[in-house]
C-alpha cells in the first residue's frame, strides 16, 4: 500500500465556517428551495458529445431542466461531461437563481472517463492496491477536468454468487481484498485535496448487501442475518468512509423485509449513529421511487416520507423530493429539522468540494484537452491492464509465445472487436482509444510472423460458414488464440445469468477449431468467474483477460509474447459448474464436510467436487515456484502478541517469478462457527530464476478475532490452523494456539 495519499480531511476551522455558511443560507430558503436541493436530475445539457453553448437553442427537455435550475428546484446534475458547457450550466444555478447555490455535478465515472481502464473486478485481480489508486486518481483528473464533483464509485459490495450480474463492477468474493480497495480507491477518486478541480468525491454503493442478492438475480431481495451482514457485507463500506468518503449510495434491494433505501436502521442507525458519517445519502436511480413496487410505500407521497426519515439525503432521478417535501412538511408528516437535516449535509458537502468559491471549477478547455486521454494516462491504462491478467494455466509451457517465426491464427468474436474491449460502465469511453487484440497483436510481431484473423461466431449466435472459415485458418497455424468469453451487455446490471459458462456457438467453435490439434491458447473476456468446459477448459493454456479498457490489445500482447510475465490473482473462484453457485472459498465446514473418499451423506453435488475448478487467489507466472512447509515465529500466541509465518519459495524455472503469497486462517473450535480459510494478509514477492526467496508475514493476534453473537469482536483462545500459500485451495497448514 506504499504511496498511497492521505485521505482529505477539512480543516476545523474552515469546517466551522462553511457552518455558519450552510447555515445563513438555510435560514433564507424557502421549502420549495430546501426540496429543490435535494433533488437530483440528469444532465440534458453536457450529455450530448457538442455540449451546449450560450446562443444554442434548448430542447424541450433542457429549457424545462433550465427553468427548474433558475428556480432552485434542482441542487444537482448527473451523467453530463464537458469543460466547455459546465460553466454555462452553472451559471444557471449561481447567477441567475435567487440564492445562488451551485450545482454538484456527478457521473458515473466507475472505470475511467475517455481513458478506460480494466473493470474492477479485472483491477482486482492485481491485487495491487497501488495501482488501484492511480487509475482512480486518474480517471478523476479527467472526470473533474470535464466539470464533475462527484463519482458514483466505488462499489464496495461483496459478490460471492457469479451468476449476479454486478459482479464485474465490484473486488470480488473475499472481505479483505474488498475492504483494501474500497480504501485505494475511494483514496484515489479524491484525491488529498477535495477542493482541488482534479478530486472526485467518492461514493461508495450500492449500501447494503446489494451483492447477496437471492439466486444472484440483480434488484433480487436479501435476507440474512445481521452477524453475517456486518462481518461479510458492511465491513467494504466502512473502509472507505474511514478513507474520507463524503457521500454513500443506498441500495434497490430489500433487506430481511425492508428496502434499504427505506431502511432507518442502515441509514440513520448505523451509518450516521454508529459510523459518524457526516456526508449524505443519495437514492440510487429512482429507488425511493421502488419502495411502492416492494410492497412498503403506499404511494410516491408515501415513499418519499419513508425514504427522506429513513435517511435518503438526496432523490436520484424520480422527482419524488420535490413533488412531495413541501406539503409533507405543511401536513406535520415529515418534521422541517428533517429536512433541514438533509440539506446541511448536501450544502456542507458542496463546502467541502470548495464550490461555493469556485463554482466553475473543470471549466477550462485547455486542462480538459490536455489531461483527457494523455500519454500518461494510456501508459497507465496498458500497465493496468496487464496487471490485471490472471493465466490459469500453461500446459508444456506453451506461453509465452516467440515473435517471431510463428504463424498465429485468432479466432474468436472478440479478434478484432473493439466494442466489447471497454466492459459495462464505459459511459464516456472514447473510442478512438480503442486497442483490439489483433492491433496488439500485430503490433507486437516480427517481421517474419503472420496473424490471421477470423471471426468463427458472433458471442451468442453462430455465423453462415463460421466454423468452417475458423478451421480453414487454424489448421494452416503454429497456435490458435481463441478470443471467447462474455460480451459486456451480458455481464453488468440487470445482466444476470443462469449458466455462467460460455455461449454454446462459442463452445462449437472452441471444439472444432481445438479438433485440428493445434496448439491453443483461450483468452477469457468477462466479468465474473465462469463454468469453463469442453476444449476451452482443456485448451494447453488460459488467460483470464476481463474487459481491459482502452489498451487491451497492447495489455494482453505484453504477456503473451513474454515482454511481461503475468501476475494476476484470482478475486473470485471458478466453480466447476453453474450450478455450485454461490460458491466462494471462505465457506462454512458444515456438520458433513465434503471429503474426496466420501462419496455420499457428505455436503457437496453428486457431479462435482466441493471446491473451484480455478480457486479464489489463484494464477500462475512464466516459471513454477514451490512453497516450503509454513514455519511459525512460536508455536502460540497471547490476546495482545504476534506472531510470524514464514516460508521459502523456490523458482526453478528460467523466468523471474511474482508471487502472492497469501495468508489464511481457520479457527478450528469457536462458539461462532468460522469459513474453512479466510483470508488475513498477503505480500507480493519477485522470485528469480533459479533462486529462492523466504517470506515472513507478521499475524497479530487481533487478526484471530471475530464478531461473536454479540456482534462485538470476540477473540477466543484455542487451536487455529495458518497457511501460507498460492491459493484458498493449496498448502498445508501450520498450527497455533492462542492462549
Amino acid at each position: 500500500m506504499a504511496g498511497m495519499m492521505m485521505a482529505p480531511r477539512i480543516a476545523a476551522a474552515q469546517a466551522q465556517a462553511n457552518l455558519s455558511r450552510v447555515d445563513a443560507l438555510i435560514a433564507r430558503m424557502t421549502i420549495e428551495e430546501k426540496a429543490g436541493q435535494l433533488n437530483l436530475m440528469n444532465d440534458p445539457f453536457r450529455w450530448r458529445p457538442e455540449g451546449v453553448n450560450p446562443g444554442d437553442a434548448l430542447d424541450t427537455d433542457q429549457s424545462q431542466t433550465a427553468a427548474d435550475i433558475r428556480a432552485g428546484r434542482i441542487g444537482a446534475l448527473f451523467n453530463g461531461v464537458g469543460a466547455a458547457s459546465t460553466r454555462y450550466v452553472q451559471d444557471m444555478a449561481v447567477r441567475e437563481s435567487r440564492l445562488g447555490i451551485p450545482l454538484l455535478f456527478a457521473a458515473d465515472i466507475i472505470h475511467g472517463l475517455k481513458t478506460t481502464f480494466p473493470v474492477p473486478l479485472g483491477e482486482a485481480a492485481s491485487w495491487d492496491m497501488d495501482l488501484a489508486e492511480r487509475t482512480a486518481r486518474a480517471a478523476a483528473v479527467e472526470g473533474g477536468a470535464a466539470g464533475v464533483h462527484q463519482t458514483y464509485a466505488p462499489m464496495v459490495d461483496v459478490a460471492r454468487d457469479q451468476r449476479w450480474g454486478r459482479v464485474v463492477e465490484g473486488a470480488g468474493e473475499d472481505v479483505l481484498l474488498n475492504n483494501m480497495f474500497a480504501v485505494a480507491r475511494t483514496k484515489g477518486f479524491q484525491g488529498d485535496d477535495l477542493t482541488a478541480w482534479s478530486s472526485l468525491l467518492a461514493t461508495p454503493k450500492h449500501f447494503a448487501a446489494y451483492g447477496a442478492a437471492e439466486a444472484g438475480m440483480d434488484y433480487n431481495s436479501t435476507d440474512m442475518s445481521e452477524l453475517a451482514l456486518r462481518s461479510i457485507y458492511l465491513p467494504p463500506f466502512k473502509a472507505s468512509l474511514d478513507a474520507g468518503a463524503l457521500s454513500v449510495m443506498s441500495a434497490f434491494n430489500d433487506l430481511n423485509g425492508v428496502p434499504t433505501s427505506g431502511n432507518k436502521w442502515l441509514l440513520t442507525d448505523i451509518l450516521h449513529g454508529e459510523w459518524g458519517f457526516a456526508g449524505f445519502v443519495v437514492s440510487d436511480y429512482t429507488s425511493e421511487q421502488e419502495l411502492v413496487a416492494h410492497g412498503y410505500a403506499a404511494d410516491g407521497r408515501d415513499a418519499a416520507r419513508l425514504a427522506l426519515m429513513a435517511g435518503v439525503d438526496m432523490s436520484m432521478k424520480s422527482g419524488l423530493f420535490l413533488k412531495h417535501i413541501p406539503e409533507l412538511v405543511q401536513s406535520g408528516d415529515v418534521p422541517i429539522e428533517r429536512v433541514d437535516q438533509a440539506v446541511r449535509r448536501v450544502l456542507m458537502t458542496k463546502a467541502a468540494l470548495g464550490l461555493f468559491d469556485d463554482p466553475y471549477r473543470g471549466s477550462d478547455v485547455r486542462t480538459e484537452r490536455r489531461v483527457t486521454g494523455s500519454p500518461e494516462h494510456l501508459a497507465l491504462a496498458r500497465e493496468a491492464g496487464r496487471k490485471s491478467i490472471v493465466m490459469l494455466k500453461n500446459d508444456g509451457g506453451v506461453l509465452p509465445l516467440p515473435k517471431t517465426g510463428k504463424r498465429i491464427a485468432l479466432i474468436g468474436p472478440f479478434g478484432a472487436d473493439k466494442a466489447d474491449i471497454f466492459g459495462p460502465w464505459s459511459v464516456f469511453k472514447d473510442t478512438r482509444l480503442a486497442v483490439s487484440l489483433e492491433d496488439g497483436v500485430r503490433a507486437a510481431l516480427g517481421e517474419d510472423a503472420t496473424l490471421t484473423v477470423v471471426k468463427g461466431s458472433d458471442v451468442e449466435a453462430p455465423i453462415a460458414g463460421g466454423i468452417e472459415a475458423a478451421v480453414t485458418v487454424a489448421s494452416e497455424a503454429d497456435v490458435i488464440l481463441l478470443a471467447v468469453g462474455e460480451s459486456s451487455e451480458m455481464s453488468a446490471e440487470s445482466k444476470s445469468r443462469i449458466d455462467i459458462g460460455i455461449p454454446a456457438a462459442q463452445l462449437a467453435l472452441a471444439e472444432a477449431v481445438a479438433a485440428t490439434g493445434k496448439p491453443v491458447v483461450v483468452l477469457l473476456r468477462n466479468g465474473r468467474g465462469m463454468e469453463l468446459s469442453g476444449a476451452i477448459r482443456d485448451a494447453q493454456a488460459i488467460l483470464v483477460t476481463w474487459f481491459l479498457g482502452s489498451e487491451t490489445g497492447h495489455a494482453v500482447a505484453d504477456v503473451l509474447f513474454g515482454d511481461h510475465a503475468p501476475v494476476g490473482r484470482l478475486p473470485v473462484s471458478f466453480p466447476y459448474a453453474s450450478g455450485q453457485s454461490p460458491f466462494y472459498y471462505a465457506h462454512k465446514s458444515t456438520g458433513r464436510p465434503s471429503r474426496p473418499t466420501d462419496r455420499e451423506f457428505t455436503s457437496k453435488f453428486r457431479e462435482v467436487p466441493h471446491a473451484a475448478l480455478y480457486p479464489f487467489g489463484h494464477g500462475l507466472s512464466y516459471s513454477p515456484v514451490s512453497y516450503s512447509p509454513v514455519s511459525l515465529s512460536s508455536p502460540s500466541v497471547t490476546r495482545d502478541g504476534s506472531v510470524t509465518a514464514s516460508v521459502t519459495l523456490t523458482n526453478d524455472g528460467r523466468h523471474d517469478a511474482s508471487e502472492v503469497v497469501q495468508l489464511y486462517i481457520r479457527d478450528r473450535v469457536a462458539s461462532i462457527t468460522q469459513p474453512v480459510r479466510l483470508l488475513k494478509a498477503f505480500e507480493r514477492v519477485t522470485v528469480p530464476a533459479g533462486g529462492s526467496v523466504q517470506v515472513s508475514i507478521p499475524l497479530p493476534a487481533s487478526d484471530l478475532s471475530f464478531l461473536g453473537a454479540d456482534l462485538r469482536p470476540t477473540l477466543e483462545p484455542g487451536l487455529f490452523d495458518v497457511w501460507l500459500a498460492s491459493s484458498a485451495q493449496t498448502g498445508e497448514p501450520a498450527q497455533l494456539t492462542l492462549v
